[in-house]
């Protein structure tokens, strides 16, 4: 190792957007000579990636942290680094109640993460806590990225912050306004990305549909998907976080037209009462909502839907709910994620009376689930017979079914899988099978 370098175990957590911060902190470290290992008592530097997006996230950061910091005491570590949202948004609180944790960085530290190590190794760091109160950082192709997931799919960050101003969402205080990669250089990155290995791409940021809206030029999204499109090797092009606000006829003809587009589509609605919608400081209410959805369906066909919603919000009486649940219904999306809303400080929603019981609101997430759980084994049921493309992940715990990978139709991490009889299959290729069996989530093929 070079001088002043160290073996560097790193716990990223929270969304893929987190993830791409982190593998571009592990590609400056490793620039700088630290060698990543996969072990926490392996380390002498270990750094914790935070989420503090909702509370259950900033739990699970803090619940981390203190599990890591006990390396200092029985294991070989001797730095412990904490960056991302949760310094970014309560750094001085932080500093003062984990005096365990030797640095907190915010989101505007990660370009400078490895002099921030080199200074802390060389007892030259005197502040715990380095965080912007308005944050600007916005990564480019030049930074180097350690890929941490299988290089076959690899997530393209293509802007940071957030111009919304959900009235339950703290991301724009986190994360600053909506900023957007210039096109060359995203394009810049994705070859790259191709070069070594990925075969999938999938496109995230706070909101997809708002790429380059803050941009002079008129570059749009369905330009971006159309260049992408033309990169040799690359096979899938998939989109998460759609606004249906922004989710425009131009962006669905792109997906039609480009065969490399899955037909796959996350839009976060969050409700469908015009009253919660308003409240919650959505841009559209339910008529816009469900346009978006009906043109997504008659121009894409066979497009696979993924939303997520909240339930227990400020004013969500059981006649809205009961709404809400109907809508479910009679969309049927593919694929759905609930959450139960959570009071975050400083963001509108926060004000407003808060009736709802914690109880109440798991029940009505658990309503909501139990319905989609029926409407997927129903559709999934439906692609029995079917022939579907599939990327290869790996090996599978079901000795009948021993190898996964997914469909067009599927996203990793946050749905199914499908489940091969093939044995000689490799992460990364890409085969087509006959859809011959499902359960709730997942399908099998032969």
């Amino acid at each position: 190792m070079k001088k002043g370098s160290d073996s560097l175990f790193l716990l990223s957590l929270g969304c893929p957007k987190n993830e791409v911060d982190a593998e571009v902190m592990a590609g400056l470290l490793r620039q700088a000579g630290h060698v990543l290992v996969d072990r926490p008592e392996d380390a002498r530097l270990i750094l914790v990636n935070t989420c503090a997006f909702i509370l259950p996230a900033k739990e699970e950061s803090i619940e981390a942290i203190l599990t890591l910091a006990e390396y200092k005491q029985r294991g070989s570590c001797r730095h412990l680094v904490v960056t991302g949202c949760l310094p970014q948004r309560y750094g001085p609180e932080l500093a003062r109640d984990l005096p365990e944790v030797d640095l907190f960085l915010g989101v505007d530290e990660i370009p400078r993460i490895a002099e921030h190590v080199a200074a802390l190794q060389d007892r030259e760091s005197r502040d715990r806590l380095a965080a912007a109160r308005h944050p600007s950082f916005l990564m480019d192709a030049s930074l180097p990225r350690l890929v941490s997931g299988p290089k076959h799919t690899t997530y393209l960050k293509i802007a940071d912050g957030c111009s919304n101003r959900c009235a339950y969402c703290a991301i724009p205080e986190i994360r600053g306004p909506y900023r957007s990669r210039p096109l060359d250089d995203v394009l810049q990155e994705a070859e790259h990305l191709v070069q070594h290995g990925a075969r999938e791409i999938i496109l995230t940021a706070q909101d997809t549909t708002a790429w380059g809206k803050d941009r002079k030029g008129g570059e749009r999204l369905p330009r971006l998907l159309r260049e992408l499109a033309r990169i040799r090797d690359l096979r899938w092009i998939r989109l998460l976080y759609t606004y249906p606000a922004g989710l425009t006829t131009e962006i669905l003809e792109a997906m039609a037209e480009e065969d490399k587009i899955c037909e796959y589509m996350d839009i976060p609605i969050q409700h469908i009462d015009d009253d919660i919608l308003a409240a919650m400081n959505r841009r559209g209410g339910s008529a816009e909502i469900r346009k978006a959805i009906r043109q997504a369906r008659e121009i894409v066909p066979g497009v696979a839907l993924r939303t997520s919603l909240i339930v227990g919000f400020p004013g969500e009486t059981i006649r809205k709910f009961n709404a809400l649940v109907d809508f479910v219904r009679e969309t049927r999306f593919d694929h759905l994620g609930v959450f139960v809303y959570s009071k975050e400080e400083g963001t509108t929603a926060a004000k407003m009376p808060q009736r709802i019981s914690a109880k109440e609101k798991e029940r009505r997430r658990q309503v909501l689930m139990e319905e989609q759980a029926e409407i997927s084994v129903e559709i999934n049921a439906s692609l029995v017979g079917t022939s579907q493309e599939v990327l290869i992940e790996g090996r599978g715990e079901n000795p009948d079914y021993p190898v996964v990978g997914r469909c067009r139709r599927q996203a990793p991490e946050i749905d199914g899988m499908t489940c091969l009889k093939k044995r000689s299959l490799k992460p990364g290729q890409f085969k087509t099978f006959r859809i011959i069996a499902s359960d709730v989530y997942d399908l099998f093929g032969n």
